[in-house]
């Protein structure tokens, strides 16, 4: 199962210097990061992870997404998980 999570940012840098601080509670929670992508607009970011526990996976959008809105200026997220169809 994969998770697609799109963040809507201001400020990209300051965006990916509070994601690559979270790196081991993703790990944690049963998520590794496939890719980032920084949209071409600027305002939005999209990560793709594989999920190993949906739970803890939930767990973490529960937390370290609202530390991320805190200390990187995200403004909204959205997210689904999803499989290969």
């Amino acid at each position: 199962m994969q998770l697609i999570v799109i963040h809507d940012i201001a400020d990209f840098a300051a965006f990916k210097t509070a994601f690559d601080a979270a790196d081991e509670h993703r790990r944690d929670n049963g998520l590794s990061v496939l890719q980032l992508w920084q949209d071409a607009s600027g305002g939005k970011a999209v990560v793709l992870y594989t999920v190993s526990d949906r739970s803890k996976a939930e767990r973490y959008l529960a937390t370290t997404v609202k530390l991320l809105t805190e200390k990187a200026g995200v403004s909204g997220t959205a997210h689904h998980f999803v499989k290969t169809a």
